[in-house]
């Protein structure tokens, strides 16, 4: 189950993910995100387990410049390889 704590920050919105974010959450993720004013950043550092379509969707996120804060390194090193795999010619 996923919990998302907003809290503006300035101009930016800081999301805290609490929890599990499996790929059913997605959409409630990006309504968040859609709806927040600003830039957007995705505090991770509740997040307990991800599946691979969150990563790839977490790998977007960082592609449109939202920023991710606080992530394990597990998460982060599976987005490294998820970017690497998708730069292969």
């Amino acid at each position: 189950m996923l919990r998302i704590e907003t809290e503006p920050d300035g101009p930016r919105t800081i999301l805290h993910l609490i929890g599990r974010i499996r790929s059913d959450c997605i959409d409630q993720l990006t309504s968040q995100i859609e709806i927040s004013s600003g830039p957007v950043v995705l505090d991770l550092a509740e997040v307990d387990i991800v599946d691979a379509t969150v990563v790839r969707f977490l790998c977007d996120c960082q592609d449109q410049a939202i920023e991710l804060r606080n992530s394990s390194p597990y998460i982060l090193e599976w987005i490294s390889r998820e970017r690497a795999e998708r730069n292969k010619p």
